[in-house]
């Protein structure tokens, strides 16, 4: 018997569902009040413990901020993380509060335009203020059943074969079978873990700010146009409301945890542009240097790193946020696997073997471009001469397709070169293939309509389109919108559902 053809509808806003109660087909003998504690909710927490509660797993999120940021920070969501908030019904959410702008300029700053037919229906950069982003995937967790507790840090932890007790700072005890840490560059988690972090500390470092000029626009323009022609860590640009967003290249690398005073930006405006603009009245200030460094592991035992805490690497390119929401939608459903009893033996270690990496990629890709950004003549020369090359269409294109996270292909092994990548929102007869995939499940897009899901229809949906635009019989996706298999055979189906979704439940 075949299984059924997609019969139940995708909401767009999926209903919270009650959290688990321990049963006797739990897999873990001991119940514990949470499955999971995420610490830190910015973009990379919010989103895991969204992905989390798609499957019924109790979450509770750890922020030891009590306010959100009190500065308002635009950053741009690339194509594979916009595709991501399109596969979760958020995407239309997310586009009223953000801008769109053509998906070019981004690697180092090199004015391109951008490559005609990119491989996806949301080809454009999303700028969207940071507080937005963070609002949104914290609302949208908690509307799914998560738990966000503020003003808790995370002091201590010791983990065992059935769980691991978290000490706050407050001295409050919390008991979880899983942790992971998505509190940022500094991340408590990853010390305590003992997990190595090496790089490179930061050897620059930026200034940047909003605050209010005393000089006219046209004046500012024209000075920041001359100076962008090589330095391309300088900018003043409007910000709305008489505001500027005002970027320039600080005199030293100083302590992260000393902000900026009014004075160094002045200082810097002065020696870079011989004026400072006559800046005042600043909203906020803050600098970042161009550290870069990688986690040596992603997980030990019951504790898990995603987002800065696994990764950091200078802002240019704009990829730090994409790269930790693409950690949390890569984690979220394999740890959820594992927490409700039907995880493939190794499949949540390959969460490292997967996301390791990508981070390693985007590290070099930032390493690039921050030598790119040199005022050095060395630096300057190899500007200009892969300024040149990006005119030749496939390197402004892979270029692109590296900075949007379309290009990445995992290794599942030897097959077609669609197998491990995501695949493009196609149409399909219900509407678009993201659309159906709201609910965080796997799907069999199945053109011969002859296979079956089987006893994976509690995790795998199953929809028989003959007419879906593919180049191929039949895909099957995992949650994350990655293509775990191609072929038309149900034996061969059949192993890779076991591979991803582990044992049958019949």
């Amino acid at each position: 018997m075949n299984s059924p053809q997609f019969t139940a509808e995708p909401s767009p806003s999926p209903s919270p569902s009650p959290s688990p109660s321990p049963s006797d087909a739990d897999p873990y003998p001991h119940p514990v009040p949470y499955d999971v504690i995420v610490a830190g909710c910015g973009p990379t927490g919010a989103m895991l413990a969204a992905e989390l509660r798609l499957h019924d797993v109790r979450v509770l999120v750890l922020e030891k901020e009590t306010e959100p940021a009190p500065f308002v920070r635009i950053v741009g969501l690339h194509i594979r993380s916009l595709e991501l908030m399109a596969m979760r019904g958020l995407l239309d959410r997310v586009l009223e509060h953000g801008r769109r702008r053509p998906a070019a300029g981004f690697f180092a700053g090199i004015s391109k335009p951008a490559p005609e037919g990119l491989d996806s229906a949301h080809a454009y950069l999303l700028g969207i203020p940071h507080p937005v982003i963070v609002r949104l995937l914290e609302e949208h967790a908690v509307q799914l059943g998560a738990q966000v507790r503020r003003g808790c840090a995370v002091a201590s932890f010791e983990q065992d074969d059935e769980g691991v007790t978290v000490d706050l700072a407050d001295g409050e005890q919390l008991r979880a079978r899983y942790l992971v840490g998505c509190d940022g560059g500094r991340s408590a988690v990853r010390k305590l873990l003992g997990v190595g972090f090496p790089g490179e500390p930061s050897r620059t470092e930026t200034l940047m700010g909003e605050m209010e000029v005393g000089v006219p626009q046209e004046e500012v323009a024209a000075k920041v146009a001359e100076i962008g022609e090589t330095n391309k860590r300088f900018w003043l640009r409007p910000f709305g409301g008489g505001a500027y967003s005002v970027v320039v290249p600080a005199a030293g690398v100083a302590d992260r945890a000393e902000p900026p005073t009014l004075q160094d930006f002045k200082q810097q405006l002065r020696a870079i542009a011989g004026t400072d603009f006559g800046v005042h009245s600043p909203r906020w200030l803050s600098r970042f240097g161009d550290a870069t460094r990688l986690a040596e592991l992603y997980r030990v035992g019951r504790v898990l790193l995603a987002g800065d805490a696994a990764h950091i690497h200078p802002p240019t390119g704009g990829q730090g946020l994409n790269l930790g929401v693409q950690d949390a939608f890569n984690l979220g459903w394999k740890l959820a696997a594992q927490i409700r009893g039907w995880a493939p033996e190794a499949l949540l270690d390959t969460y490292q073997t997967e996301r390791r990496p990508v981070a390693e990629d985007v590290l070099d890709n930032t390493r690039a471009q921050m030598e790119l950004h040199s005022t050095e003549p060395g630096p300057q020369a190899l500007r200009r001469l892969l300024t040149e090359l990006m005119d030749i269409d496939e390197v402004n294109r892979r270029l692109i397709e590296k900075i949007a996270a379309i290009d990445i292909r995992y290794d599942f092994g030897d097959g077609p070169d669609l197998l491990g990548r995501r695949l493009r929102d196609i149409e399909v007869k219900q509407g678009h293939l993201y659309g159906l995939l709201h609910r965080g499940r796997g799907l069999l897009l199945d053109r011969t309509a002859r296979l079956t899901v089987g006893g994976w229809s509690d995790r795998v949906d199953h929809l028989a389109d003959p007419t879906a635009v593919l180049d191929v019989p039949c895909v099957l996706l995992r949650p994350d919108g990655h293509v775990a298999w191609i072929g038309d055979d149900q034996q061969d189906l059949d192993a890779h559902l076991s591979r991803w979704f582990g044992k049958p439940a019949n």
